[in-house]
């Protein structure tokens, strides 16, 4: 795991679906009062960092290598919502594909986007869903080969959601000043580059504008912190609340949005350079024909997914620009807070 820059930032590395959010509750909340505590005795640059670690929960898959072995399609899920969640239903979508090729899935999990792209970039997976953030700044590094992306709601886009508990005070990103505040992975697009882009518009950083940090890593996880109290503010994928508040709101009710981001493309389903030429045109054939199926069709609803579309690159532009405007802002000295 990549070491972050900041003080005071801890790893919330949790996995909590829906028939698990109520029974964690009580545990979660226990477990970040003390981590918080621990950090407030103050820490090295090298010990910056603690980690509640709920792994041994779930049962994660792990890759075998057997690169080549015709029998077996590697798909992986970026953990986009908890790794739970992602099982119960990418990996359908992704055993869709497998039997769709005439092979077995072989089902991988990880908690980090790095992970995931890391296995694609030595082929040691074929296919995966990724966040958009990776896919803008790394595809070249990678060698990610993008096959489709959902349509959700008609549209191939979706934005970052700044939310804050529904009885909190807190209406703007300004109020959050010194409040704890949950990021979800060091390489998500919504859940840190935009928050930290906000931020440095105000020229403010992450590290001195919050008390503390918390990384989650997951969508449901920093809803669930926000709607419990535990944090007082997060940006989530606005595609995994609306999908808890459409299904299972009984979190996300207990959270309001204060603002949303522009918008980006929807995270991509991607394969790897090393899987062949043919195999990939097949795979991206069937994704694009998957809502004509009446079985695919049944998936894809599962998800809310619409159906998927061929990748355009122009989707994801405002993410490079942001990410290039972020870079550009970082070198300008930090000046303070306009007062409002």
């Amino acid at each position: 795991m990549n070491q972050d820059p900041y003080s005071g930032v801890f790893d919330l590395r949790g996995s909590l679906n829906k028939s698990m959010l109520v029974s964690f509750t009580s545990f979660l909340a226990i477990c970040v009062v003390a981590v918080m505590a621990l950090g407030a005795n103050g820490c090295s640059r090298d010990s910056d960092q603690v980690t509640v670690d709920f792994s041994k929960t779930l049962p994660v898959a792990r890759p075998t290598h057997h690169a080549g072995e015709a029998g077996a399609l590697r798909g992986a899920v970026a953990a986009m919502i908890s790794p739970r969640e992602t099982f119960i239903h990418y990996r359908q979508l992704l055993a869709y594909l497998a039997k769709k090729s005439g092979k077995d899935l072989e089902f991988v999990q990880r908690k980090t986007y790095e992970e995931i792209n890391e296995l694609l970039g030595k082929g040691e997976i074929d296919l995966a869903f990724i966040c958009s953030g990776p896919y803008a700044s790394t595809k070249a590094r990678y060698g990610f080969v993008p096959l489709a992306v959902p349509e959700v709601q008609r549209s191939t886009s979706y934005r970052a959601y700044l939310i804050v508990n529904q009885d909190s005070p807190f209406n703007k990103l300004q109020d959050l000043k010194g409040q704890t505040f949950a990021f979800t992975d060091p390489d998500s697009n919504t859940g840190k580059l935009v928050p930290t882009f906000w931020l440095a518009e105000l020229h403010q950083r992450p590290e001195t504008f919050f008390k503390q940090i918390i990384y989650t890593y997951s969508h449901d996880n920093s809803i669930l912190a926000v709607a419990r109290g535990l944090v007082a503010g997060a940006t989530v994928d606005g595609l995994v609340w609306e999908y808890y508040q459409a299904t299972n709101p009984v979190f996300t009710s207990k959270t309001r949005i204060i603002k949303k981001s522009e918008a980006y493309g929807i995270p991509p389903l991607v394969a790897s350079r090393q899987l062949p030429a043919a195999e990939r045109e097949r795979l991206q054939q069937t994704l694009l024909a998957m809502h004509r199926d009446p079985e695919g069709k049944k998936i894809l609803a599962e998800l809310l997914i619409d159906r998927f579309l061929p990748l355009q690159e122009k989707w994801y532009e405002p993410i490079r620009s942001m990410q290039r405007d972020l870079a550009h802002l970082k070198e300008q000295p930090h000046a303070p807070e306009p007062q409002k």
